[in-house]
């Protein structure tokens, strides 16, 4: 058996690449390793997420996408789609138990459900597009255990953001995070999501979450592949163990420029704002867009504020649709985006703020010019938070709206 340490050559589940990888795996592939072919075209999959709103170059670089796809008989997910990270698990690609590799470092996400994911380079990703399998260090692990009732007002991306002020942004470099605990239990997958989302922020290898009720009843009907819980080994060791509580806990802000730089909102809160992005593979969610709509339905953003909203996938896009989301946050005077990675990178050509913005967004960094200008000032919070900030033009509490 594997222990901490020990480098290993598993069989890898999963494969994905998105549009925004250079040189691109599937060119390492065939141009640098040369492979013919893929290992399964099943487990193989490319997805247009970046750029929804292609220059000429990246135009063309999905039109070579597309053809590999075509010719390889793999799954690729079209723009406008959504963000892959929201996509193939909703799409049942990602399942408990699973080991899951991907061209993006926030393939940590899928450790809410259970599934070791992480990201990868290109030559990486392309050798295990080919092989199926791909060389790791066994990480040692960290256990991270919260109890405590959620106040209201206060979210998942709070408690992240908590840990990672406490962490540092290195603090779990090459570990295998577990957070669990009755406070996780009562955590919608979406939820779930976001923390695990952020798990890289702390320089983690992966993010593991328990495959609990909830995240069976969200995999029923829904993955592809077999279900296979993994837990802890009962005399499993740890580097560390810590206990949380979040009874007392209040929303959190990350400050310009470093994701570390926590405080709670009440120490910022009345900041001038000028911009508010809500959305990102961290936050995007059905669950983020409606507290979103529940603080702004019936009031405006501010006139000195631009929201730009972006849904994570076309199910969120059309879910918000049904349930009257995407009106209270239109009346509200968002703008909307399409479905994808759109005001997280400043390559996405969206929701770029000019010299002097200062912005708050639901993403998950924030050092300079990750949103395309580096004169700009970047908080990172919750959609409550966000959606709070929006309407009253500064940094603000979004408890007064749950109340």
């Amino acid at each position: 058996m594997a222990k901490a340490g020990d480098f290993v050559l598993p069989d890898i589940d999963l494969v994905f690449a998105h549009d925004a990888n250079r040189p691109h795996p599937v060119d390492v592939l065939e141009e640098e390793l040369g492979f013919v072919d893929v290992f399964d075209r099943e487990r193989v999959l490319l997805l247009l997420d970046h750029y929804v709103s292609p220059t000429e170059s990246i135009a063309n670089l999905h039109r070579r996408l597309r053809t590999f796809a075509a010719e390889k008989h793999v799954r690729l997910f079209e723009v406008g789609r959504g963000i892959s990270h929201q996509v193939l698990p909703e799409e049942g690609f990602v399942a408990p138990g699973m080991l899951i590799v991907g061209a993006d470092s926030h393939t940590c996400t899928f450790g809410a459900l259970n599934a070791m994911g992480f990201g990868a380079g290109s030559l990486d990703v392309a050798a295990a597009m080919g092989t199926g399998k791909m060389w790791l260090r066994v990480p040692t692990s960290i256990r991270v255990l919260v109890r405590g009732e959620w106040p209201a007002g206060v979210f998942s991306k709070d408690l992240v953001l908590f840990l990672i002020g406490q962490f540092g942004a290195g603090g779990a470099t090459y570990r295998s995070v577990e957070v669990e605990g009755p406070a996780i239990r009562e955590l919608s997958v979406d939820a779930r999501m976001t923390i695990a989302n952020m798990g890289i922020e702390m320089g983690a290898k992966a993010w593991l979450m328990p495959a609990d009720a909830v995240v069976l009843n969200y995999l029923a009907g829904r993955a592809r592949y077999p279900v296979r819980p993994i837990e802890p080994d009962h005399d499993a060791e740890y580097e560390s163990v810590h206990e949380v509580g979040i009874d007392g806990l209040v929303p959190q802000v990350s400050l310009p420029h470093a994701v570390d730089n926590v405080l709670p909102v009440t120490e910022v809160v009345g900041r001038p704002i000028q911009q508010v992005v809500i959305g990102t593979c961290t936050n995007a969610r059905s669950e983020d867009l409606k507290i979103a709509a529940r603080i702004l339905a019936g009031r405006h953003v501010h006139p000195d504020v631009r929201l730009f909203v972006v849904p994570a996938s076309q199910r969120v896009l059309e879910s918000a649709l049904r349930t009257g989301v995407v009106e209270a946050l239109a009346k509200a005077g968002a703008i909307l985006g399409t479905p994808g990675c759109n005001g997280c990178v400043g390559g996405t050509h969206y929701a770029v703020p000019s010299d002097g913005v200062h912005m708050v967004t639901t993403a998950n960094r924030n050092f300079k010019g990750r949103t395309g200008n580096p004169n700009a000032f970047i908080y990172l919070a919750s959609p409550a938070t966000a959606a709070a900030s929006a309407i009253e033009g500064k940094l603000a509490d979004p408890r007064p709206y749950f109340q």
